[in-house]
């Protein structure tokens, strides 16, 4: 069977966030897929097959789910992003494709300037005060937190500035304790005219990631919080620290609208 892996979040290779990308006929069992995505160690492997019709109320065309090196997650973005590249890219589909994941029913749409629109469900925010402990992991100064478990399960962290969240240097050990799935640290840009509202970095070393260089499910919980400071609905989030990406959002309510490219940098066969 093919396997691709397709950076997400860039147009130009070796950027963005890879991802493994696997088209089935159906779900081999789940220690399979957990030792296909152990042997390709990236943050998320996605696993996709066609649904027949009838299927998912006929809401879905593909089956979708995304596994870690150690875990299944229930909701990925720049895999889901990868995906569908992969998809439109083969000819397999055209327009938009709609998976049947763990969060629910998920949309990708090609537009004319290449780039892909995914429709996710908007992570609701919840303050909370500081964890003990989170300002000496992330060595840093920490301004608020909100907790996106409702979704994702994150600690949504809010740093001083652009330069202090790029500086980051976190005790991974230590955040690992601090949140079910991970941390995302952010601030808003140092200069609004240099191409993007905000930045962050996202933290998952409790789902063996210690850093994920650009997540799209982190935006849907960004795009809301950014998007009520700023008082726009549309915004462009710049994400991560050796590997960078760019992920535009759109607000709109329950759900968040996720732009972006991609491209495959590795195709060939899986041979088990």
């Amino acid at each position: 069977m093919r396997i691709r892996i397709v950076d997400a979040f860039t147009d130009r290779p070796f950027s963005g966030n890879p991802a493994g990308v696997l088209l089935l006929d159906s779900f081999p069992d789940d220690d399979w897929l957990q030792k296909v995505a152990a042997e390709v160690n990236l943050s998320e492997t996605a696993f996709a097959h066609p649904l027949p019709a009838g299927e998912a109320d006929g809401e879905a065309d593909w089956a979708l789910r995304w596994f870690t090196p150690t875990t299944e997650v229930d909701m990925c973005g720049h895999a889901t992003l990868a995906t569908a590249h992969v998809l439109h890219s083969t000819g397999t589909a055209t327009g938009t494709v709609r998976f049947a994941a763990r969060c629910g029913v998920l949309s990708a749409t090609a537009e004319d300037d290449g780039t892909l629109t995914m429709d996710f469900p908007t992570s609701p925010l919840t303050p909370v005060p500081v964890p003990d402990g989170l300002e000496k992991a992330l060595g840093a100064e920490v301004v608020a937190v909100h907790d996106t478990a409702a979704h994702i399960g994150d600690l949504l962290v809010e740093l001083r500035d652009e330069p202090t969240v790029r500086a980051l240097r976190p005790d991974f050990a230590a955040l690992r304790k601090l949140s079910s799935r991970g941390v995302i640290a952010t601030a808003a840009a140092e200069d609004p005219a240099g191409g993007h509202d905000f930045v962050s970095r996202g933290f998952f070393p409790a789902v063996g990631i210690d850093e994920d260089p650009v997540t799209g499910s982190a935006h849907t919980a960004l795009a809301p919080y950014w998007s009520a400071r700023f008082g726009r609905d549309d915004l462009v989030g710049f994400q991560g620290g050796a590997r960078t990406g760019i992920v535009r959002t759109r607000l709109r309510g329950d759900r968040t609208l996720l732009n972006g490219h991609a491209v495959t940098v590795i195709e060939g066969d899986l041979h088990v």
